[in-house]
């Protein structure tokens, strides 16, 4: 097996014991992002702004790991009101273009920092 870890400093640092991604062969595991300014290491206040940076930090994972957002296959969405789910619908479509990856939504009591939403996804290279 060909296990590269990916890091990079345009995302938030793991707050946990975790890697941000992991790549074997073609197939990058992305860790769940929520919407942490990777700068501050802080919570973004508001669910669009969270919800915009997690797709930014997702893209940024996606880019240390050689990629783009275009080659997520996988897109979980975990939300602690399923009623934002429209919205990140709308946001989503600034970030993916279609064909769209495959995408689950589940709504959660709560998730790490306080955060509205948090998304992982899996990304697969050519």
């Amino acid at each position: 097996m060909n296990k590269i870890i990916i890091q990079t400093f345009d995302a938030p640092a793991a707050i946990g014991t975790y890697s941000q991604a992991v790549r074997v062969d073609h197939t990058v595991y992305m860790s769940g992002q929520i919407g942490l300014d990777p700068t501050s290491m802080q919570l973004i206040d508001g669910i669009e702004a969270q919800i915009h940076q997690v797709f930014k930090n997702l893209s940024a994972v996606a880019t240390a790991a050689s990629g783009s957002l275009a080659d997520v296959v996988k897109l979980n969405v975990f939300l602690t009101d399923l009623g934002h789910f429209p919205r990140v619908n709308e946001i989503m479509a600034q970030y993916f273009t279609e064909p769209y990856p495959a995408r689950a939504a589940v709504g959660v009591a709560a998730l790490p920092r306080g955060a509205l939403v948090e998304a992982d996804a899996v990304m697969v290279l050519g």
